[in-house]
């Protein structure tokens, strides 16, 4: 029942992925929200999101950022960083991760997401056919809406890791130095 919200992988935080793995496996396009999951909700881009972006784009990877969120919001993270960017994207509606797609010239094959919940930024990947990393929030202090959300979230999550037992699969990757 729950299973078309399972991310294909849950990891603690953006800092600790292994992109140079993920871009050996042949991805070259990364779309990523961007509140709660590079920064905290309405925050400009930091040191450690600055760096991680420079690295991706280092390795050759094409970055997107997919918000619902308005314009202005999400041009003044990505004035620091200068990647594409879809704001207003209607996630998880597949429309926006087409397009992301589309500006990045990456298919479903070798793209990938990255985002904090499960019923936007997740279903909106799976949706769509790519491959999905869900992160836990940066900040737990959250707007009202989503704070709902995110009980409805811990249902899911529940459920997931208990189909993770049952498959003998990581729950959730966690590390305790952050790569960035």
């Amino acid at each position: 029942m729950f299973k078309k919200f399972y991310p294909d992988k849950y990891i603690e935080s953006t800092y600790i992925i292994d992109f140079d793995e993920l871009y050996a496996k042949g991805y070259r396009g990364v779309i990523f929200d961007v509140d709660n999951t590079l920064v905290e909700h309405g925050y400009p881009a930091d040191d450690r999101s600055k760096a991680l972006i420079g690295h991706l784009k280092e390795l050759g990877f094409k970055v997107l950022f997919l918000s619902n969120n308005k314009e202005e919001r999400v041009k003044t993270f990505n004035d620091a960083v200068d990647c594409m960017y879809i704001y207003k994207a209607g996630k998880p509606s597949v429309k926006g991760y087409l397009k992301a797609m589309e500006m990045m010239g990456t298919d479903k094959s070798n793209t990938l997401f990255c985002g904090d919940q499960l019923f936007t930024d997740v279903w909106g990947a799976k949706n769509t056919g790519i491959y999905s990393i869900l992160v836990k929030p940066i900040n737990k202090k959250e707007e009202i809406q989503i704070v709902l959300k995110r009980r409805l979230e811990w249902i899911v999550l529940k459920s997931y890791k208990h189909y993770c037992k049952k498959n003998s699969k990581v729950y959730l990757e966690t590390s305790e130095n952050t790569k960035w």
